[in-house]
């Protein structure tokens, strides 16, 4: 395997990748060779997507759908892109210093040290992708966690320390005067301000931390309360189901953790927000049984996304590259232009057996079923059962009759004619059925 020198990085089902807690992505660079020119028993990975994280150099092999990851805490130095006249006829190049194994693979600690080759062979900015490493590489995002519980525990010795010391001893103090005494009084001052900016940075990491781990539970508690059992909802009461619709609810505010924008994607943007989109729509398809209309996605993934909302010209654009990549949902336009989001595996025989128990039912048989009726009974949205309903009726399988009150759709008993003896009435089969719910109207 060509990556085995570098730590597998965990993708989605559309290759996106599977951020670490508290990640969050910031530029996105294609068509990347990862190249280790001092060593060449290290196989490199040629025309990739690379992905910089605030934790991680992820490079992704999109038509493997398989990636592997440099972790920023094994980076020792990023070299900055040279300038020269060689440089103006080849493609930019970024070399990082990062730590290894003695074997050679990449590790967050080591006796060695390989120099990386990145080489950008697609249309970007060399100069900017490295500042942004550079930046990203010294806020050192992954250790505000480590750094937060030793400052915990620093703090806890010291003041256990202090207490004692100063049960069995006493402390004199002696006042300085003159130039000294200022400085002193000054060098205080700036010890005292110091602290004070020290524990509001502790605090904001310490509300950093606890949202990083409430975002955790509430897609443990959401993903739960999911994957809960039909036979649960069905012996639920109302106030039950209030309260599970509330709890939903509040779950979906969590939104995104690292959503895609134009900043961090550029050129890539409507291609990893298609890519996302996919993921993000799995459990609102599951929710409706596999197909949902495009302004609900529209608006859900927005209220995800949080600020970074996107435009519905975006939205299209991603919902149509889904035919160029593996992914398991589709975008799919109705007769009628109603555009909705279903999954592939999707059947329409199953919704059309659904609507046919439902017309074979004796009040259907007598009035009919107008779509208002089977979007309560499907559990979807009024203009998709409508949508539903003049399907099932290309099918054959209905009739419509449009009358001043709107569309009402019948048990299609033309089906049940023999051609060869038209006249003949078949009092068996839906035509009995039909017979028998009308008898008891008149």
């Amino acid at each position: 395997m060509n990556g085995r020198w570098l730590p597998a990085a965990n993708l989605t089902a559309s290759g996106r990748p599977m951020f670490l807690p508290g990640e969050i992505e910031r530029a996105l660079v294609s068509k990347v060779d990862l190249e280790v020119e001092e060593n060449p028993g290290l196989a490199p990975l040629r025309a990739g997507l690379l992905s910089l994280t605030t934790h991680r150099l992820i490079w992704i092999e999109e038509s493997s759908n398989s990636g592997y990851c440099i972790p920023l805490a094994s980076l020792i130095r990023p070299y900055p892109p040279k300038k020269s006249i060689r440089s103006m006829f080849h493609s930019p190049r970024i070399h990082i210093q990062v730590k290894a194994s003695a074997s050679g693979r990449i590790a967050e600690e080591g006796p060695k040290s390989e120099m990386i080759t990145l080489v950008l062979r697609d249309k970007c900015d060399p100069d900017g992708f490295h500042a942004k490493l550079v930046e990203v590489w010294r806020s050192r995002s992954w250790e505000v966690n480590q750094r937060r519980s030793d400052v915990e525990r620093l703090d806890s010795r010291e003041g256990g320390a202090g207490s004692g010391h100063g049960s069995n001893s006493s402390v004199i103090s002696t006042p300085v005067v003159g130039v000294s005494g200022l400085l002193m009084k000054e060098q205080e001052k700036w010890e005292s301000t110091d602290k004070s900016l020290q524990e509001a940075f502790q605090d904001l990491n310490a509300l950093m931390g606890k949202a990083k781990e409430m975002v955790m539970l509430a897609e443990k508690m959401r993903a739960k309360l999911l994957s809960g059992s039909s036979a649960q909802v069905n012996t639920a009461n109302d106030e039950e189901l209030g309260s599970k619709q509330e709890i939903q609810d509040w779950f979906l505010s969590v939104g995104i953790v690292s959503p895609v924008t134009k900043e961090s994607a550029g050129a890539l943007y409507h291609q990893e927000l298609s890519r996302q989109l996919a993921d993000f729509v799995g459990r609102p398809l599951n929710e409706a049984g596999g197909m949902i209309a495009l302004i609900e996605v529209y608006y859900l993934f927005n209220r995800a996304r949080g600020t970074e909302l996107i435009s519905p010209d975006d939205l299209l654009q991603a919902c149509a590259l889904w035919e160029k990549i593996d992914v398991s949902v589709m975008l799919r336009r109705f007769d009628s232009g109603v555009m909705v989001i279903q999954d592939k595996v999707h059947s329409d025989k199953e919704v059309f057996e659904r609507i046919k128990s439902m017309a074979l039912k004796p009040e259907a048989l007598r009035q009919g079923v107008s779509p208002t009726d089977a979007a309560m009974t499907l559990g979807i949205a009024p203009a998709l059962a409508k949508e539903y309903l003049l399907a099932a009726e290309n099918e054959g399988l209905l009739c419509r009759d449009v009358s001043p009150e709107g569309f009402r759709f019948y048990l299609n008993l033309f089906r049940e004619i023999d051609p060869r003896c038209m006249y003949s009435v078949e009092r068996s089969g839906l035509f009995r059925s039909w017979l028998s719910a009308t008898a008891v109207a008149s």
